[in-house]
């Protein structure tokens, strides 16, 4: 990781608790907090929703194209920064090797279960599945593309952190005391 800027990038699958869990470890820690979805929506002009129904590798590339635009502007700042980063990104392999580079990766665990059911509850809400659970079957979809990320997921990260049952408050703190003893000594 840069000595200059540090950057804790959370990953794990759709609601997780990325985003949640982000807002909390920036606030702990005094760093800004990113949330790629929003930089994705904020620099295309679309949603990350939009974007991939117009194709999959259309929101790849505004995703990987999103990151950069977030490592380049963090690169002569000197402040702690917390990224949220999008559910697949294990699936973009040039985003997924810059994080791994460029940032130090938290992997949020839950079980396939718990990921569906809050995927299921927020398509209840929202009246839609995300796009790339609109197949025939949703739930086999889901629970295939999940066992195959979160096998990636723990290889790919620093650190994962079970968050399956336990409050933001309580991840952020775990991870934090983690980044506290990885943060002192060289990355």
């Amino acid at each position: 990781m840069n000595n200059v800027c540090k950057i804790i990038s959370l990953v794990g699958p759709k609601h997780s608790g990325k985003s949640s869990v982000g807002k909390e470890l920036a606030r702990l820690l005094g760093a800004d907090l990113l949330d790629l979805d929003s930089c994705i929506e904020e620099q295309s002009g679309k949603s990350p929703r939009v974007l991939y129904k117009e194709g999959a590798e259309i929101f790849r590339k505004a995703e990987l194209e999103s990151l950069q635009t977030i490592l380049e502007k963090s690169g002569g700042n000197a402040s702690l920064i917390v990224l949220a980063a999008g559910g697949g990104i294990i699936d973009n392999p040039k985003a997924a090797a810059l994080l791994r580079e460029k940032t130090l990766t938290v992997y949020l665990e839950v079980s396939s279960e718990t990921a569906w059911n809050r995927v299921a509850e927020s398509s209840r809400m929202s009246g839609e599945l995300p796009p790339f659970l609109q197949t025939d079957n949703p739930k086999k979809t889901h629970r295939e593309l999940h066992e195959r990320r979160s096998h990636a997921y723990k290889e790919f990260s620093a650190y994962t952190i079970n968050a399956e049952n336990a409050d933001i408050e309580t991840i952020s703190r775990e991870i934090k005391k983690h980044l506290d003893i990885v943060l002192v000594t060289p990355y």
